[in-house]
């Protein structure tokens, strides 16, 4: 009988790491979206706290990947998505407060705010 390769706290912590930076996340951005301390950011990136279910569906969350990217071992099997796909941590900030303002005028100005600033003006 074959036994199956259980994951460990320390691979799964190299993944968010190796996630992180390719999404241009600090620690403290990552510690922030999930309520913890960068410090704490840092043991799961090394494997010093176990991480839980709810805690790898926060951070899958957080990193905007399904859970079950942290337990595929055939890497030569998975097909390759464009990260552009997914938004970084500002344009989630960003877009979150967008929401919360309530009259058109200035969600307009907003608008406005960030055309301008795209045209590098």
């Amino acid at each position: 009988m074959k036994t199956k390769k259980i994951v460990t706290s320390r691979e799964i912590g190299l993944i968010i790491k190796k996630l992180r930076k390719e999404l241009g996340i600090s620690q403290e951005e990552l510690a922030e979206t999930l309520n913890v301390s960068y410090q704490q950011v840092q043991r799961y990136e090394n494997g010093l706290n176990r991480l839980n279910v709810e805690n790898i569906q926060t951070i899958a969350t957080a990193l905007k990947i399904p859970v079950t990217d942290f337990f595929i071992f055939d890497k030569m099997a998975i097909v390759s998505e464009d990260k552009t796909l997914y938004r970084t941590m500002e344009e989630d900030k960003l877009l979150k407060y967008f929401r919360k303002i309530e009259n058109t005028g200035p969600k307009q100005t907003v608008i406005q705010v960030a055309r301008l600033a795209a045209r590098g003006r």
